[in-house]
């Protein structure tokens, strides 16, 4: 008889690293930022914590989606797509590049349901982050697996966006961006590279944008509008993936002073994300 899943709500799991400025310089690379090289002491962008951290399986432990072989930290979900579907992130204080800091994973929850796509587990992931001065970032981040989908399964409705925008960037995730991003964050999950998998195993169009990617981007561009402040909290949650094959947007309006509603459109004008940015 199978484990209940459940089973593995508590777990914790405690990893040490340096936020080291190597990382960092990568992503401004990446993303063709004009900072220059990373500097002992200068304070990580939002976000950028999702560089450090990072999960070291051996090639040996490596499953045919390029994912980790389930069990271990996470439950052992019997299902083939795992998709990061959203979090909730709190920034306390600062990380610093230099440190070293600490982070204790707890799963908060695992739930077992059956969707209009078939059999769906969501998995809750606790992250509480602690730097030389303490508490510095506690996030929850949202982990759904899933059925593949019938061949005859209708695609999910998309929906428009009913916001104004106020800030409004077009982007194009190239399949160089993904594979970069990907040895960013030490993400061998093939669906983001690897065009043949994505397209003939899995399904998909082309090659998917990373959601946390995506989050990435909506952050910076909430903290490039907040006027020098510090973000204080940062929701997001996936309502349907991108491709590198179309287009895609960011876009975001300020909620009075002090916060921002912001969202990425896909090329036909369908939500992908949305997210709620304070600062």
């Amino acid at each position: 008889m199978r484990q209940p899943l459940t089973d593995w709500i508590g777990r914790q799991e405690t990893t040490d690293d340096r936020i080291t400025a190597a990382p960092l310089a990568g992503w401004r690379a990446t993303l063709d930022k004009p900072d220059g090289p990373a500097q002992d002491g200068e304070v990580l962008p939002p976000l950028t914590h999702w560089l450090y951290f990072l999960p070291r399986a051996r090639a040996s432990d490596i499953g045919p989606d390029g994912h980790p072989r389930r069990g271990g930290f996470l439950p052992p979900v019997d299902l083939p797509r795992r998709m990061w579907a959203g979090g909730r992130v709190r920034f306390h204080q600062p990380l610093r590049v230099g440190e070293a800091v600490r982070r204790v994973s707890t799963i908060k929850d695992v739930r077992e349901k059956t969707g209009r796509s078939g059999a769906l587990v969501f998995v809750v992931v606790e992250h509480r982050i602690d730097g030389p001065g303490g508490l510095a970032i506690i996030e929850e981040h949202d982990i759904v697996y899933r059925d593949l989908p019938a061949a005859d399964a209708p695609p999910s409705p998309p929906r428009a966006s009913d916001k104004a925008a106020v800030w409004h960037e077009p982007m194009r995730a190239d399949p160089v961006l993904l594979f970069r991003y990907s040895a960013l964050t030490f993400n061998g999950h093939r669906i983001h590279y690897d065009r043949t998998y994505a397209v003939e195993e899995e399904g998909y169009p082309g090659l998917v944008v990373h959601g946390p990617l995506i989050a990435t981007l909506l952050a910076d561009l909430a903290a490039r509008h907040a006027g020098g402040r510090a973000l204080t909290r940062f929701d997001y949650r996936v309502e349907r993936p991108i491709f590198d094959v179309d287009p895609f947007s960011l876009n975001g309006a300020p909620v009075g002073e002090r916060a921002a509603e912001l969202w990425s459109l896909d090329h036909s004008g369908a939500v992908s994300m949305v997210a709620e940015a304070e600062w």
